[in-house]
């Protein structure tokens, strides 16, 4: 059996012709290099939902591939339940909202999602919540006033996003095992900080390669400048889906 594509690509240029360039090139066609398309905050809030709709038009929504809008809401219950019903029409797979905001704000966002997504009739998003960025470690927390490990305190936001009824979380690829053996199977781990084999890490602290995320219980991997920094964006993300168990890209 085919393993599916657990690439994601990051989408992290607020130029919008360039971004609708990369995301035809890597995921348009009868057989797409990536699973899905990341489009962030500054994107967002750059084109807002017209330009995501140029972007990633619905012809490439037809491949099948998903779309994570990485937005890392963080607000009071009521203004995140209010930006979830906002982006429903988008009709994203995944929405991300920062897992420190708590349990009664996870909650809120939840029970609009799933309102609002039986009222449009669409899907509904799934909702993963934001651990530890990947760019902090323990000495970045210790300065916030936070004395726990990264790890610890990704396991601990993973385990409030899960009983808060989340679908997910982002974490980095080293608390993969721990949250995976934590929150079950069918729990979404979002796994930033992937570099393949030889690629520079750049503001990235706690990096591993995809086939080690994959191997160790990753559902999806977050790639970003080692697709669309290369001279063939299609060639690279074939090559990170294969260096992750994919066979038939």
């Amino acid at each position: 059996m085919s393993r599916p594509n657990p690439v994601y690509c990051a989408i992290d240029t607020v130029d919008l012709a360039e971004a609708a360039d990369l995301i035809r090139r890597i995921a348009g066609g009868a057989r797409p290099a990536v699973g899905g398309i990341k489009l962030g905050l500054e994107f967002f809030l750059a084109h807002g939902a017209p330009g995501v709709r140029y972007a990633f038009p619905d012809p490439v929504r037809l491949t099948g591939i998903g779309f994570f809008l990485d937005l890392k809401l963080h607000d009071i219950p009521n203004t995140v339940a209010g930006a979830v019903r906002a982006v429903i029409d988008l009709a994203p797979t995944y929405v991300t909202l920062h897992a420190a905001g708590g349990r009664a704000m996870m909650r809120a966002a939840v029970e609009e999602a799933g309102a609002q997504a039986l009222k449009r009739g669409l899907p509904r998003p799934q909702l993963l919540g934001v651990t530890v960025l990947t760019s902090l470690d323990g000495a970045d927390l210790h300065a916030t006033g936070i004395d726990s490990p990264p790890s610890d305190q990704a396991r601990r936001l993973a385990l409030l996003a899960r009983d808060s009824g989340l679908d997910g979380v982002i974490c980095s690829p080293h608390e993969i095992a721990a949250l995976r053996r934590d929150c079950g199977t069918d729990f979404v781990l979002m796994v930033p900080g992937i570099r393949p084999a030889g690629s520079a890490h750049g503001d990235q602290k706690r990096v591993m390669t995809p086939r080690q995320a994959i191997d160790l219980g990753a559902s999806h991997l977050v790639v970003g400048r080692p697709i669309a920094q290369a001279a063939d964006p299609r060639a690279a993300a074939e090559a990170i889906a294969r260096e992750a168990g994919v066979n038939h890209v």
